[in-house]
């Protein structure tokens, strides 16, 4: 007699396996079974096993304990032991009629335990409420499952809308200087690519793990956040800063470090997003020999976010055209960005953008900047998707392709 699983037949009877080597016993409960249940027989442990392997699944197992070569302990523990059988129920139904018997069986995982001889009404009562438990369960397994999938079906899409008013703020930023959008999504991908070719390096490997390469890239947008702190007339000049107005653009850093300050203080509490966002928007101007700003950090003082946004935010200003200057070659950035080597950038952070300076080429074609008439804030937002998908599949390498 075979048994088909229940998603095969949603209708059909539950399914009673009876393991038992003795002929009356076997007679005697499946007279009493066969009317309300599908009954299938097996007549010593390992026939049982065989049979619950071959995928023909019992909703209940009715298993004696004496019976040659595999006994109803050993039976029981191997159907436990078993992922694909380790939840149906087992109700030993034996002569064992000792409190030490059932201790044992019930210790071994089975739900119930009868002895013979048995009173039909108790054994269908029995075998009715455990049917009924096991019922209940799956129900509950199901209704969690599909609570975890609703549960991470909106996780996604709270990360995708976090998302998107990261950029849309880095953005307003970004509509009053004298760059673009595309800058936003070019450095993202740039600290990315920095960041899993460094990964293991002595000097980093330590702290770039797969968490922090793609807190990296969410919070890069939010480097120059602090410049809606800075008057037009300095933020959207043409010419040349005069050192009084530059003292004051160099504000920016404080400012974006005091808005993220802001954030933890209504927060009350740091995470690791905001620490590295303060990290990136507070020091990517320190320089290695310490003749940056805003604190003249040098060396590994620098945090190392702002050391990878050095790198990252340099060579993106040197490929830019500005009103004030003209845009460099990528070979151009690149020889200027060498003569820097130890002195702006961390020497082992330069060495490794070196290395792969041809996918920089890569993303910043691909991001390119927009006509200036374009409505690029739209499309700021539908990258976001596009960027997501890019850093997951690529986080696991040493660098990116595109």
């Amino acid at each position: 007699m075979n048994v088909i699983s229940l998603e095969q037949e949603p209708s059909r009877k539950d399914v009673v396996l009876i393991v038992d080597d003795t002929p009356n016993n076997i007679a005697l409960l499946t007279g009493l079974l066969q009317e309300k249940y599908r009954v299938i027989v097996a007549t010593n442990g390992l026939r049982a096993l065989k049979i619950v392997r071959s995928g023909m699944l019992p909703d209940l197992v009715l298993l004696d304990i004496l019976m040659p070569n595999l006994d109803g302990y050993e039976t029981c523990k191997m159907l436990k032991a078993d992922p694909a059988t380790a939840d149906i129920p087992i109700i030993f139904l034996t002569a064992r009629n000792e409190a030490t018997d059932e201790e044992v069986g019930l210790n071994l995982g089975a739900v119930d335990y009868i002895a013979k001889p048995i009173s039909p009404p108790i054994v269908l009562a029995r075998i009715g409420t455990h049917l009924a438990l096991n019922r209940t369960r799956k129900l509950l397994k199901d209704q969690n499952k599909y609570l975890e999938h609703l549960v991470e079906e909106r996780t996604l899409e709270l990360e995708r809308t976090q998302d998107a008013i990261l950029v849309a703020m880095a953005s307003l930023a970004e509509t009053r200087d004298n760059e673009t959008g595309d800058h936003i999504r070019r450095t993202q991908h740039y600290m990315a690519l920095l960041a899993l070719a460094l990964q293991k390096h002595d000097r980093f490997k330590d702290f770039l793990s797969e968490e922090v390469v793609g807190l990296l890239f969410k919070t890069t947008p939010l480097h120059d956040i602090g410049k809606v702190g800075i008057p037009d007339s300095i933020l959207l000049k043409s010419g040349k800063l005069t050192p009084e107005e530059f003292e004051v653009m160099k504000q920016h850093t404080v400012y974006g470090r005091d808005v993220i300050l802001a954030v933890e203080a209504n927060l009350g509490r740091s995470t690791k997003f905001l620490r590295l966002a303060y990290e990136i928007a507070y020091s990517h101007q320190e320089k290695w020999d310490g003749s940056g700003y805003p604190e003249g950090l040098a060396g590994d003082d620098i945090p190392l976010a702002g050391r990878l946004m050095a790198v990252a935010d340099v060579y993106d200003s040197l490929i830019s055209a500005r009103p004030y200057k003209r845009a460099f070659s990528h070979e151009e950035a690149i020889d200027f960005m060498k003569m820097r080597r130890g002195k702006d950038f961390d020497p082992d952070i330069l060495d490794a953008f070196l290395r792969i300076e041809g996918e920089f080429r890569v993303i910043a074609e691909r991001f390119r900047d927009h006509d200036p008439d374009e409505d690029r804030f739209p499309e700021t937002l539908r990258s976001s998707e596009a960027d997501r998908e890019f850093l997951h599949k690529h986080q696991n390498s040493s660098s990116i392709p595109t």
